[in-house]
């Protein structure tokens, strides 16, 4: 017998689901064996690997196991980025990409994108490539810009950076649904959580065109040392918060 509404959300509350109803509601409309659907979300799969899609900037975006979730407070980034687009069409580079998310969300926003996303695990850009495929990007791999086309160097108008942000040492504090699910390596940012940011900050100079701009999301605590990394590659430092999202996001500008 197929399990009710009220049936799933009793399960999914007993295992610690914050949004049973929602999440109950979602399982009822996926593809696929219900009550196996609903094993794995009580074992603590994310929602999003178990019916295969991630809700993003108002898009569906496909996400494969072993591939980061893009999380709703992200979504201050894109915003933010189409807010600072110039007009006519845009450069757009997304590294650290994970499904593609950012990308294809930006896109979605703004008239003309010519975007390229990039990551450095294989099953992220596998997952990217259908997502991106769709606005008309690519996704090439390796590690941060290494893998970046060379005509793009002093072009990109806006260069996204979702990178792993939490301090080594806070990895164990974190959900299981991620710690135990997220690759380790979109997660783990180092000793204070900034080791690619500083990367990224150090390399995005001659990638952005002048007047491009930089974004990376990062902790509230994070924000002081996030923008002294950026002004020290010569990126005039700027910060977009939301509170009710918590989301915290570092611009720099490139003169």
């Amino acid at each position: 017998m197929t399990p009710t509404h009220a049936e799933i959300t009793a399960a999914l509350r007993a295992a610690g689901c914050v949004f049973a109803e929602d999440e109950a509601t979602i399982l009822l409309d996926a593809a696929g064996d219900l009550d196996s659907l609903v094993a794995r979300r009580v074992a603590g799969e994310p929602l999003e690997v178990v019916v295969g899609w991630a809700s993003f900037c108002g898009l569906r975006i496909e996400i494969d196991p072993g591939v980061f979730v893009p999380r709703r407070r992200t979504e201050l980034l894109v915003h933010e980025a189409a807010r600072l687009a110039p007009p006519g069409p845009v450069e757009v580079v997304d590294l650290c990409c994970g499904s593609g998310a950012l990308g294809v969300a930006l896109a979605s926003l703004l008239p003309s994108v010519s975007l390229t996303a990039a990551d450095v695990e294989p099953a992220a850009v596998r997952c990217a490539r259908r997502n991106v495929e769709t606005v008309g990007g690519r996704v090439v791999e390796g590690d941060l810009d290494a893998p970046l086309p060379a005509e793009l160097r002093g072009r990109v108008d806006l260069l996204l950076a979702n990178v792993p942000y939490v301090p080594t040492d806070a990895i164990g504090t974190m959900p299981p649904e991620a710690r135990l699910h997220e690759p380790l390596v979109t997660l783990d940012g180092g000793a204070d959580g900034l080791d690619v940011l500083r990367r990224v900050a150090t390399v995005a100079p001659r990638w952005l065109s002048p007047g491009g701009h930089l974004l990376v999301e990062t902790s509230e605590a994070q924000v002081p040392a996030a923008s002294a990394a950026f002004a020290a590659s010569g990126l005039l430092p700027r910060v977009v918060r939301d509170e009710e999202s918590g989301g915290t996001v570092v611009v720099g500008t490139r003169s």
